[in-house]
């Protein structure tokens, strides 16, 4: 698949980020609010305004990384060559910190949005919502850097030419000034600068031709000099990566009239150096600028090196060319790409081969499938084949087929036409059936017979076969194989059982959960033991567990009615003192007063608050408020205030319908 990144829409600044985002919100929201709306509309609307602002920053920033390359995900030649051009930590630092930002928006507009819903005036939901569009209008100014960043790296991805690193490749490499871009511009249309001095050549060029009905690419790469890998600059560095990742056929070009600043020696020396990276590809050693100086000009010892390098390494040729007569420019291109052809397609027969056993002689892989799929009919030995002449044809009683002739044979067309025509005249097929008796072709097929399938009798040896299969269910039955005990349960169907009651379980639990959630609203649990009772009912529970009710139901009607209470027939230790009514419902009916601060938390020897577990409770008091405080949820201490009478509802002209409200 080709790779290109031209698509990639502009980065804003961050300033012009922050304007967008700001813009559409003020643009698709409505912008009027007023006191006298009740709070749960104020709440809603700015709630809308936070979480439409968080979403638009979220979708700029998910379409920013979607838009540029994942280097996990592209071919090794282009996770390379960014590397190169931009270097591969820089860019995965940069998309982590607006993934970052992503993340930290959604933080605060999830926040923000739970302390709107307990907001109690229009002024507090404002300012909520205006601190929460600041702190997302913050995180994405810290983003200038690498949204500049980006922006640049977007440019150059644009100018960048589109390389498909998997079709047929032709690689131009060698020394600066050797000829590289006058044969790439020779053989296509590409718009190459081509200049007589060195390193005119600074990225990588693509053109492309058509040879025997295939589209070809060649890329011209920048020149390379013979030094260490580490010293290569990133004009260098380019050409090795598109040497080493691309599978393509290599044209490394060569000067000997040393026209290009460079000796014969070094040029062969650097073929030496870079070696390595030719491993399986097809490798075409060219000899460019023949006008000036052939081989065979050369002296002795360097025309050894130069057959060296073609003798020593495998699929390796030497051609020859002049790209100013250009001789020899097209019997180049065409050999290079018939030697690419052939080496890809016996690639691909032969891909899924390195599994194919030694001693075997069938082919496996690509090519083993095809020959699967195609049946070549061969002569038995000796056998000759002798032409079928019909016997009218050498006897001469054969006739041409003539329309006009009343003899003639008669077709179904000529049925047709006599029976009334398409549409009313249907073709006989069975008449054409051949059966042991004509008679045969018109008689219906029944599909049971006796009690039987008659397709199952198709098969000549069914009833053996039949027979076979009964014998073996009868052996089996008389041997056990199906008999199974009814206390034995199924382990997997056990297993089901076990799990689907785990699962019921855990279900009642969360109903069961959810249910207390929504039915409490932050208020304490009460249990159905300490709801409130009639006189009455305790009366009635009295007498029914064997109890004398009369002292405490005396207390609780002088408590409820303020009468003197009749004197207790519980004897005179527990009421020996006669009080006011007043004074017996204080001391009856009331609790007395408490410190909640040090009530519990007092030393049982000593009547002394201990300064050690009132730290503790007030430690445990704080640990239990911070679940609440982190969600934004009412707790213990909040005071509620209502909010003020709705204005219209109190005053004002009366109008038509009900005055319930009033």
């Amino acid at each position: 698949m080709k790779t290109t990144w031209k698509e990639i829409a502009p980065v804003p600044t961050s300033q012009e980020f922050i304007d967008i985002v700001l813009s559409r919100t003020q643009r698709k929201l409505p912008t009027q609010i007023r006191a006298g709306f009740k709070i749960s509309r104020i709440r809603n609307f700015y709630t809308r305004k936070v979480k439409f602002t968080s979403e638009t920053f979220c979708e700029k920033f998910t379409a920013i990384l979607d838009s540029f390359p994942r280097l996990q995900d592209i071919h090794p030649f282009h996770k390379d060559l960014l590397n190169t051009l931009y270097d591969a930590d820089h860019f995965r630092i940069a998309l982590g910190t607006i993934s970052t930002a992503k993340r930290l928006v959604e933080t605060v507009s999830r926040d923000y949005v739970r302390l709107l819903k307990y907001a109690q005036s229009l002024f507090q939901c404002k300012s909520l919502k205006r601190a929460a569009l600041g702190r997302m209008a913050t995180i994405c100014k810290r983003l200038k850097d690498p949204l500049v960043y980006l922006e640049q790296v977007r440019q150059h991805l644009g100018r960048l030419p589109g390389i498909d690193p998997n079709t047929r490749t032709l690689l131009i490499c060698g020394y600066p000034n050797v000829g590289k871009s006058s044969f790439l511009k020779s053989i296509t249309r590409a718009d190459v600068d081509v200049q007589p001095y060195a390193f005119t050549t600074k990225s990588l060029f693509v053109g492309h031709f058509d040879y025997k009905y295939l589209r070809f690419q060649a890329i011209d790469t920048p020149g390379i000099l013979d030094h260490p890998l580490e010293e290569m600059n990133t004009i260098e560095m380019q050409s090795i990566t598109a040497i080493a990742h691309l599978r393509s056929a290599i044209l490394y070009f060569m000067d000997l009239s040393e026209q290009c600043g460079y000796s014969v020696s070094a040029q062969i020396a650097l073929f030496n150096s870079i070696k390595p990276l030719f491993a399986n590809k097809l490798v075409c050693l060219v000899i460019n600028k023949t006008d000036v100086t052939k081989p065979e000009d050369l002296d002795a010892e360097t025309q050894q090196e130069l057959q060296n390098l073609v003798t020593q390494n495998p699929n390796t040729e030497l051609l020859q060319l002049s790209c100013v007569t250009q001789e020899g420019v097209q019997q180049v291109k065409n050999t290079i790409c018939d030697r690419l052809i052939a080496e890809r397609v016996n690639a691909k027969l032969k891909a899924g081969q390195a599994s194919q056993p030694a001693n075997s002689e069938q082919p496996t892989g690509r090519l083993g499938d095809l020959l699967a799929r195609i049946h070549v009919a061969r002569p038995l030995p000796g056998a000759v084949s002798e032409t079928a002449i019909p016997e009218a044809i050498l006897n001469g009683t054969h006739k041409k087929y003539d329309p006009t002739d009343p003899n003639r044979r008669r077709l179904e067309r000529d049925l047709e036409e006599e029976n009334g025509g398409a549409g009313v005249y249907n073709m006989d097929m069975k008449k054409f059936f051949d059966l042991g008796n004509d008679e045969w072709n018109h008689d219906k097929v029944p599909e049971f017979f006796n009690g039987k399938n008659v397709a199952d009798f198709v098969d000549p040896d069914i009833e053996a076969k039949l027979t076979a299969l009964e014998e073996e269910e009868e052996r089996l039955e008389a041997e056990g194989y199906y008999d199974e005990s009814e206390s034995m349960e199924d382990e997997e169907e056990a297993d089901i059982r076990m799990k689907a009651e785990l699962i019921r379980n855990k279900r009642r639990m969360i109903m069961d959960d959810a249910r207390s959630k929504k039915s409490l609203k932050n208020k304490a649990h009460i249990p159905r033991a300490k709801k409130a009772r009639t006189l009455g009912q305790m009366q009635n529970h009295f007498d029914s567990i064997g109890l004398d009710a009369s002292a405490p139901v005396d207390r609780a009607r002088a408590q409820i009615r303020n009468v003197p209470a009749p004197k207790s027939t519980m004897g005179d230790d527990d009421m020996d003192v006669d009080l006011t009514p007043a004074q017996r419902a204080k001391s009856v009916g009331r609790a007395p007063k408490t410190n909640r601060l040090t009530d519990g938390i007092t030393n049982s020897s000593t009547a002394v608050t201990d300064p050690a577990r009132s730290e503790k409770a007030a430690r445990m008091s704080k640990l239990s408020q911070r679940q609440m405080n982190r969600m934004a949820r009412q707790g213990e201490a909040d005071r509620h205030t209502s909010a003020s009478l709705p204005a219209h509802l109190l005053k004002g002209k009366r109008k038509m319908g009900s005055t319930r409200s009033r």
